[in-house]
């Protein structure tokens, strides 16, 4: 399947690039959230014509993610749960959870901008997470977790 994308899209490509991809990765990804429209003649001339305006909505984009990451670049985040005796926590703290307690903070995060790459946090301590605030702006965090009494 052909396609044009309309934003950039991690390791596939940029804004204006046409690639091929999978048919079930462009019919139920790519096209149903506006990533991305077929490549037939007809959208290849009206996606020149938008062309301008849809590579000044992607550099807003990312100047808006890179204030964000700024902002966050020192940033630690403190969440108290309720654990056991020898520093398990009672469940686990999840990429919501994470996202709640930055926006609590005053950082406005979506829970899928959350990176957990070792799964959900489940002892107290310090963690490190990932904030992927755009394709090209991924920010660490470093977590504290503590017991609460």
């Amino acid at each position: 399947m052909d396609v044009i994308l309309l934003q950039k899209v991690a390791n596939l490509g940029n804004i204006g690039d046409r690639v091929k991809v999978r048919s079930g990765f462009g019919r139920n990804f790519l096209l149903p959230q506006g990533k991305a429209t077929l490549a037939t003649p007809d959208n290849v001339a009206r996606f020149e014509a938008r062309r301008a305006e849809l590579e000044k909505l992607a550099r807003e984009q990312l100047a808006s993610a890179e204030e964000r990451a700024a902002a966050m670049k020192d940033f630690k985040l403190l969440i108290s749960a309720k654990a056991g005796t020898e520093g398990k926590l009672f469940g686990s703290i999840g990429t919501a959870d994470i996202a709640e307690a930055c926006t609590r903070q005053g950082f406005k995060v979506e829970r899928s901008e959350v990176r957990l790459p070792n799964g959900p946090l489940r002892m107290i301590g310090e963690h490190t997470v990932s904030l992927h605030l755009h394709a090209d702006i991924d920010v660490p965090v470093n977590v504290s977790i503590v017991a609460e009494e």
